[in-house]
């Protein structure tokens, strides 16, 4: 409205071009870039945009209030070079509001995207520890109905308690996550490969099938040791999901040539319409499909699929970085 408005008036115009007529001027030129300065730092997008473009417009028209009515009259070399001039001051002070806006868009996307982070850890969290822990205590609630045997109930029990008190700290763990942590509040370490030897004992305590670990790694970087554990602990939750007559549970990681670390579970279950399905088909979520993203983020390798006739096996390699490469 306002550069429709200059427009209008610098159109039907017929003079004087004096003194007073001058002193309006400068007045509308100053509230003029003032509001092109505010348009473009503070508006929506379109209207940021148009409304810029239109103030510009007016800015640059400006001088043809006065050079076409200034006694002696202008020449038209005098006349352009005023609009020209007025157009890059209305340039600069466009430039000049565009550039906080794209700052202010940037820090928007940015936090954005870290909010998304969040969520997408707290999701993790949720799914690789609470969910063992929850498919844990149903399975031994089941156990405890079905048993006549009132020490096997007691023993069942225990074992839900536990599991509920795992769940509950994952869930402490995951509310610290989200807390901004003061500089000497120490984070929570992560579960890694050292945790790996309890996950196991408990889950072959929970089912009927011998489990066998071996890891061989020395000192493998957090975030890798965080991933393999959270690999082992989803692969495991789909075989209490999809493979309960599963008999025996091979869990290895071991350093392999690349550097690397190679994580594989492999249940001998036979193999299911839905399990043959793919990762889709898998966990009723995103759960290994969620996790192989993780692993190729890291620039590793992931695979899961039927095993030979029989069985499942989940399969990763997770690279070491700043290790030394093995010659071939």
């Amino acid at each position: 409205m306002a550069a429709a408005a200059s427009l209008v008036v610098t159109l039907l115009h017929d003079g004087p071009a004096d003194n007073r007529t001058a002193l309006w001027w400068v007045a509308e030129l100053g509230a003029s870039i003032l509001t092109l300065g505010l348009t473009v730092r503070r508006a929506p997008g379109r209207a940021a945009a148009l409304g810029g473009t239109a103030m510009l417009v007016a800015i640059t028209a400006l001088p043809l209030r006065l050079t076409l009515h200034v006694v002696p009259p202008a020449t038209t070399r005098g006349a352009v070079l005023g609009c020209v001039i007025c157009g890059l001051v209305a340039l600069t002070t466009a430039a000049t509001a565009l550039y906080p806006r794209r700052l202010d868009a940037r820090r928007s996307r940015a936090v954005a995207e870290a909010r998304r982070a969040q969520r997408l850890d707290l999701a993790r969290d949720l799914h690789d520890f609470v969910a063992h822990d929850v498919s844990g205590m149903v399975v031994q609630a089941q156990a405890a109905q079905v048993s006549p045997d009132p020490e096997v109930a007691r023993a069942a029990l225990q074992r839900i308690e536990a599991a509920g008190l795992r769940a509950m700290e994952s869930m402490d763990r995951t509310v610290h996550m989200l807390h901004e942590a003061e500089d000497d509040d120490p984070r929570p370490r992560p579960y890694g490969l050292d945790d790996l030897p309890g996950l196991t004992d408990r889950f072959a305590e929970s089912c009927d099938a011998r489990v066998h670990l071996s890891v061989d790694v020395h000192d493998p970087p957090r975030e890798v040791s965080a991933t393999a554990y959270r690999l082992v602990v989803e692969a495991l939750t789909n075989v209490r999901r999809h493979a309960p007559d599963a008999t025996a549970i091979n869990v290895t990681v071991t350093e392999v040539p690349g550097p690397a670390v190679r994580v594989r579970v492999a249940d001998d279950a036979p193999a299911r319409p839905r399990r043959r399905r793919g990762l889709r088909g898998l966990g009723g979520g995103r759960g290994l499909s969620g996790l192989a993203e993780r692993v190729r983020a890291l620039g590793g390798e992931f695979a899961a699929g039927p095993s030979g006739d029989h069985g499942w096996e989940v399969t990763a390699v997770l690279p070491l970085p700043g290790r030394v490469r093995s010659r071939p």
